[in-house]
């Protein structure tokens, strides 16, 4: 069993966009690469069995909040980890929770300590530490862990923002030290990486990619973007960051986004995406497609017997007509969740099999901008 290893294999000549492997003890991953959301061990309305023949997936995320509240660690640890209790058998990254405490903002209070919150579930009263939050994801077994940290809020003042990233950096040496101090789990290896925060400040995010670069450790994360502020802010943030970072690792931008966000981040020097966006939507009725947004709602579709897609080669998307999908979201039938859902991640996955593709070929930031022009119609 071996520590994750980053293969830089092709760079784009026109952008920082890079093709690469990122090799885990459960598998390859091919980047760029977008992770579907298994927030509670399950991508909504979709099996384990669809995420790999018909999405295509490469690795799904689980959230530690929510698999801690339920089914908690005990249940994940007698079924042999995460990986053995959902039969998912490829790469695994958990979300640290900090994420889903800084959503919690009216039920949590932040103190050197950790964060105390209360559970959406039964209101019951539970406290994060980076110690803990270390020790469970061991438990739950995930290839790649994510270190705790604190997201601060959009606005924030440049006050706030500071204190938060400096709380981060301290978390984030507990991190490595009980991760450090803490056997893997389940007879293969798992890697922890850092995040950077530091709001919307240019100081406060390079001296923060600083801190994190300065961890060595196999992989890192941008983190606190993707809150509010505007599009183009986020770009200039993820590039900073990306300058900072060292080039010989994966950098994994957290909860982005659209697919022109993917897109342009691709772009700035971004290797890893995650976002709950393409199962969100297509449960309401917003399908992404290789021509544009489709919203299958619209009266325009009800005859319309062509595929959803018959551009990007997935079964679920040539076999069924926008026609059919929009009956069964007007008959609020859970198969048309299921079709929605299914068809919006293999369209993700199929974006960064092509970005890959273009960056390997050469013309990547042309394809680029021709593409997403098309991406952000609305048919």
């Amino acid at each position: 069993m071996a520590a994750l290893q980053f293969q830089l294999q092709h760079r784009d000549s026109a952008s920082n966009a890079r093709a690469g492997l990122v090799t885990t003890d459960h598998g390859i991953i091919e980047t760029p690469i977008f992770m579907p959301v298994g927030t509670v061990g399950s991508v909504k309305a979709l099996t384990m069995q669809q995420m790999e023949a018909d999405v295509k997936a490469q690795i799904i995320l689980g959230n530690t909040y929510h698999l801690y509240l339920r089914p908690g660690t005990s249940v994940l640890e007698a079924a042999g980890g995460l990986h053995a209790f959902t039969g998912w058998n490829r790469p695994i990254l958990t979300d640290s929770g900090g994420y889903q405490v800084f959503s919690l903002s009216a039920n949590r209070k932040i103190k050197e300590e950790g964060v105390v919150f209360q559970s959406h579930i039964d209101g019951s009263k539970h406290l994060f530490t980076p110690e803990n939050v270390m020790d469970i994801q061991r438990v739950i077994g995930a290839d790649i862990v994510m270190a705790f940290d604190e997201c601060p809020p959009y606005p924030s003042d440049y006050a706030y923002a500071k204190k938060s990233m400096e709380l981060t950096h301290r978390w984030l040496d507990r991190c490595i030290k009980q991760f450090n101090n803490t056997p893997d789990r389940y007879g293969y290896t798992q890697n922890l990486f850092p995040i950077v925060q530091g709001g919307t400040y240019a100081d406060l995010r390079q001296a923060s990619a600083q801190f994190v670069a300065s961890a060595a450790l196999t992989g890192c994360a941008i983190g606190g973007l993707s809150v509010g502020e505007p599009e183009e802010m986020m770009y200039e943030f993820t590039a900073l960051c990306c300058e900072e970072l060292p080039q010989e690792k994966p950098r994994y931008l957290m909860g982005v986004g659209t697919p022109w966000n993917l897109l342009e981040c691709i772009a700035l020097g971004v290797d890893m995406f995650d976002c709950v966006m393409p199962t969100r939507n297509g449960r309401n009725a917003m399908l992404f497609t290789s021509q544009g947004v489709v919203n299958i709602d619209n009266k325009k579709w009800e005859k319309d017997f062509s595929p959803i897609d018959d551009g990007i080669g997935a079964a679920v998307s040539q076999n069924y007509s926008k026609a059919y999908l929009r009956h069964l979201i007007k008959s609020k039938e859970i198969t048309g969740l299921t079709i929605a859902s299914m068809h919006n991640l293999a369209f993700y996955l199929w974006l960064m099999r092509e970005a890959r593709l273009k960056i390997k070929e050469g013309g990547f930031n042309q394809w680029k901008t021709e593409m997403i022009a098309r991406l952000k119609t609305r048919l």
